[in-house]
């Protein structure tokens, strides 16, 4: 997988980084240090040529391993766990990674079919959160919801015909379900939540 950028690159594992790709203008001394001190691979390229492979890269892209998705088992005793319902937009994906870490969230979890995965994107609009937060990735949401039940989650999932989020009285251990942007939650899903919270929104 590639990625562009001085921030992505600044907050990436360097464990994770197959090669780097530098701009024959790139003039930051910080970062081309921090390449010589990992003993990064890295490669001085045409910028013309960077521009063709990824537009807006700022002179630098990394090539590096694949995201390595856990599984049920990374959640340890947390408070909050989410689940995403089949997201669909790799910016929403990066906004709520970057949300649910300033929260203090550590696991989110998501479908392996018919939704968005970790990719360039979401590495980029996730600013960093991405590597603080365990991206968690099952077969089927509804059976990972039991599992999660069984380990004493309550579930709560984001609807609009929800009671409103500060009028309820959380369990100490709260599984938080959010739907697609299109779509909302799926039926099954939907029926193996516990309650339904929503957000009021007052504007127009």
């Amino acid at each position: 997988m590639r990625v562009c950028g001085k921030n992505v690159f600044n907050e990436l594992n360097y464990k994770d980084v197959r090669k780097v790709l530098i701009s024959d203008t790139f003039k930051d001394q910080t970062i081309i240090e921090k390449i010589k001190n990992n003993k990064l691979k890295y490669v001085v390229t045409d910028q013309r040529v960077m521009d063709k492979m990824m537009p807006h890269n700022q002179g630098i892209i990394i090539e590096i391993n694949d995201y390595d998705y856990k599984t049920l088992d990374a959640i340890e005793d947390e408070s909050l766990v989410v689940m995403l319902d089949h997201l669909e937009d790799p910016h929403n994906f990066g906004a709520i990674i970057r949300t649910c870490e300033a929260k203090g969230v550590k696991s989110i979890i998501i479908p392996k079919d018919r939704g968005v995965v970790v990719n360039e994107t979401v590495m980029k609009t996730s600013a960093g959160a991405l590597n603080h937060v365990n991206i968690i990735m099952v077969t089927n949401l509804v059976t990972a919801m039991n599992k999660l039940k069984d380990r004493g989650y309550f579930v709560y999932s984001a609807e609009a015909d929800g009671t409103m989020y500060n009028e309820v009285d959380y369990a100490p251990k709260v599984l938080l379900v959010i739907g697609s942007e299109g779509y909302g939650m799926n039926r099954l899903v939907s029926e193996n939540c516990d309650i339904l919270v929503k957000i009021p929104m007052m504007g127009k």
